[in-house]
């Protein structure tokens, strides 16, 4: 059995990381569909049917460019800065129940990687860590437009950190567990789902994931009409690509946390468990792409004041009113 055991194990990661990966790759296809809808043009069609080729086309096209590192860069952490923000993004994954749990060989088996009865933790510490690999990548290459990114996205992982973690405490009090699983197992109607019982807090968390990925309207570590390419402006080849795969992975992985939490994760009539989870995290991924194509970008000084005046206050409100009618 313990052979057994480790077998299920192996297979859990190979599937879940597998899946995440493919995502990663048509995410930035299904991106650009949608962004040139909206735009009323065309988007990427020739490569293979429809452009379902157009991610490997540009896999084998980032891994084939030159890598080309600054001469005054700080050399060992440049080059590990890129797996510091790829890694915690694919690692928040771990603790993200996507099905309800099946039977194989007579055996129950949790469809989650490792089910801590401290998820909303481990997502918080770990998701909190991919932000040192973009101040250390925009520190090292030792050039003004890739540190100002660095400075900015330090500014605004403090500031929304903040209002996250926070709007998160509502939902707590209400499911009373850390445990992931346990608060998708509560939302087994659509009167206790997290956004009906949590509407702030959802809206809330939502705003504050867009700013975490770093996503439009809060792109401003990037912002390509100010700082070029912010942070990831001196890189190329395989470690840009990194930087690349760990925005759309944090992407992607935020999508599911927030169906777990606030949606019912795979809660759902008729169809299968999975085929649910994956339907809602296609729909907040949607959401995603609509913001980038109809928002424009922030002034920094309304990055900042919305985060520490208009979030913050309203974290702290949704707390005090979900306190309130605890006790009543």
């Amino acid at each position: 059995m313990v052979l057994l055991d480790y077998i299920i194990m192996i297979a859990k990661v190979l599937v879940i990381f597998g899946g995440l990966m493919g995502m990663v790759a048509y995410m930035t296809l299904f991106e650009r569909r949608m962004v040139a809808f909206i735009q009323t043009r065309k988007g990427p069609n020739r490569v293979g049917f429809e452009g379902l080729l157009q991610p490997i086309a540009d896999a084998i096209k980032l891994l084939s460019k030159e890598d080309v590192t600054p001469v005054n860069a700080n050399r060992i952490i440049f080059n590990l800065a890129p797996v510091l923000t790829f890694v915690p993004a694919l690692l928040t994954i771990a603790v993200v129940p996507v099905a309800d749990n099946v039977s194989l060989f007579g055996k129950e088996i949790r469809m989650v990687i490792s089910d801590m009865n401290i998820g909303i933790l481990f997502i918080l510490a770990v998701a909190s860590m991919g932000i040192y690999g973009v101040i250390l990548g925009g520190w090292s290459a030792n050039s003004k437009y890739p540190l100002l990114g660095g400075l900015r996205a330090s500014a605004q992982m403090i500031s929304y950190e903040v209002s996250l973690g926070l709007a998160l405490v509502g939902l707590l009090m209400v499911a009373g567990t850390f445990s992931l699983t346990e608060i998708v197992e509560q939302q087994d109607s659509i009167l206790k789902l997290g956004i009906v019982r949590q509407p702030l807090g959802f809206i809330l968390f939502s705003i504050a994931v867009l700013a975490e990925t770093n996503r439009i309207p809060f792109d401003l570590p990037e912002a390509e009409a100010e700082l070029v390419g912010g942070y990831n402006t001196e890189y190329s080849g395989m470690k840009f690509a990194m930087f690349f795969m760990a925005e759309y992975a944090h992407i992607i992985t935020t999508s599911m946390v927030v169906t777990t939490l606030y949606l019912g994760g795979w809660q759902g009539p008729i169809l299968p468990p999975v085929i649910w989870f994956l339907i809602k995290v296609v729909f907040i991924l949607f959401a995603f792409v609509w913001i980038r194509g109809t928002l424009p970008r922030f002034r920094y000084d309304q990055l900042m004041r919305f985060g520490w005046l208009v979030m913050l206050p309203l974290a702290l409100l949704n707390i005090f009113v979900t306190g309130v009618i605890l006790a009543i």
